[in-house]
């Protein structure tokens, strides 16, 4: 754990900043993943199946790599009644919450009479990465394909690492199968961005990918950008709680072990507070909240390394450290009169998690936004998953006579300004 006092000086910021690069960097990648990047490119599934038996010790084939949709059907099977209705839950929530962010085709005069406006339109292909690892990320798959079907993007393939055996987590396949997705692969980490980047014969390329994933699966997200979109690099779970001395200290220390337990071991954790008192209670019942978690040692691991505290003498200090950080998930555990006065100043938070009664758990798992958000201060300039990520913009223009006699002027002008003569041509020419 490591501890510091707000000031305004430059060494706090510097000081700060040090430990969020720190706590956010992976090292290096850049290397392997060009080079099996640029093999998936030339030996396409080949190159696939063997770094799927190098990095994930599983022995496939090409015709098996897609996952049968009797599999699918069977997984929804092996779920219990409660897990069914859970999921559903889940499911009907986040479409709720993002059906109201859809936006809508319009169509407008400008001030010269011509008609403008837009339209949107369903992305054809989208891949959808799901990380494997020690348990199904069922949640990461109602939060992005949810959204995908929402919108109707025609076609929707996923990829996720399977295990040795090849198998993947029925639960994650179930989830698939009940939001209507059927196109699945047991291929993940840098193989499977490869393989949606640029397409194999198994597995055919896709016009944008979307998803978390490790340090390697971001690296390689980075370097195909271009060939295909992505959404954003989403990488390690990030918690900051703001708490005032009203806070739970048995509360702050569940949700800060909650995120701790993920599993990468890059989990980022901050605490700020204005009561000393707050912060000792907090620090005393984490270490007596450990042993009660299923991930003991990890979870030790995230706060002996990667877990930061910063004592302010105020709300409005917590707010400017927040904004610094710029945090994946932001629990605001303070009086509810202060709520929307911090809420209205905290400008980079990729969630906002607002009073005692709100843990990031529910962000998590059923709150309705997605919780694939920006991590390592992208949310300075990155927002949250949205629904709009899954569709692209057209703007329409149209000109008739009368209104390209009113624009005809401000053609010739930047026609002059920029030298571009012809420009002002292709307008005089119609008129």
């Amino acid at each position: 754990m490591k501890s510091i006092a707000y000031s305004q000086s430059p060494k706090f910021y510097k000081v700060l900043r040090h430990f969020c690069d720190q706590a956010a960097g992976g090292g290096d990648v850049t290397d392997l993943v060009r080079e099996v990047l640029a093999d998936i490119k030339i030996r396409g599934d080949a190159a696939v199946l063997q770094y799927t038996k190098k990095f994930d010790a599983a022995k496939l084939s090409a015709p098996n790599m897609r996952v049968a949709t009797s599999e699918m059907k069977m997984a929804v099977k092996c779920l219990s009644l409660s897990e069914r209705k859970a999921i559903r839950e889940s499911i009907a929530q986040v479409k709720a919450f993002h059906k109201r962010t859809l936006p809508k085709n319009w169509s407008a005069k400008n001030t010269q009479g011509a008609r403008v406006g837009e339209r949107y339109y369903p992305i054809r292909r989208v891949g959808l990465y799901i990380p494997g690892g020690n348990v199904p990320l069922v949640s990461t798959v109602v939060m992005t394909a949810m959204l995908a079907k929402l919108v109707g993007n025609p076609e929707i393939a996923v990829c996720t690492p399977p295990s040795k055996d090849g198998s993947i987590a029925p639960a994650m396949l179930a989830t698939l199968a009940m939001i209507g997705v059927d196109e699945v692969y047991r291929v993940g980490g840098i193989q499977g961005i490869g393989a949606l980047a640029y397409g194999t014969k198994t597995i055919p390329a896709v016009d944008k990918i979307f998803g978390p994933g490790n340090a390697y699966v971001m690296e390689a997200k980075r370097q195909v950008l271009g060939t295909v979109g992505i959404d954003l690099l989403p990488g390690p779970s990030e918690l900051m709680v703001i708490a005032d001395s009203g806070a739970k200290a048995q509360h702050i220390a569940a949700d800060l072990i909650a995120q701790a337990e993920h599993g990468s071991g890059k989990e980022i954790l901050y605490f700020a507070s204005t009561s000393k008192v707050l912060i000792s209670k907090v620090n005393q019942s984490i270490k007596r909240q450990i042993p009660e978690r299923s991930h003991v040692s990890k979870i030790k691991g995230i706060f002996e390394s990667r877990y930061l505290v910063i004592q302010c003498k105020n709300l409005e200090q917590c707010v400017e450290v927040a904004n610094f950080i710029a945090p994946e998930h932001l629990e605001l555990q303070v009086a509810d009169k202060f709520i929307d006065l911090l809420t209205r100043k905290i400008t980079t938070a990729g969630a906002i998690l607002q009073g005692y009664m709100t843990p990031t758990a529910l962000g998590d798992f059923t709150a309705g936004p997605s919780h694939t958000l920006p991590t390592g201060r992208a949310g300075r300039f990155f927002s949250g998953l949205q629904a709009t990520d899954f569709l692209r913009r057209s703007s329409l223009v149209r000109y008739d006579k009368k209104s390209l006699v009113r624009a005809a002027p401000v053609i010739d002008s930047f026609a002059k300004l920029e030298q571009l003569d012809g420009h002002g041509h292709s307008v005089h020419i119609r008129l």
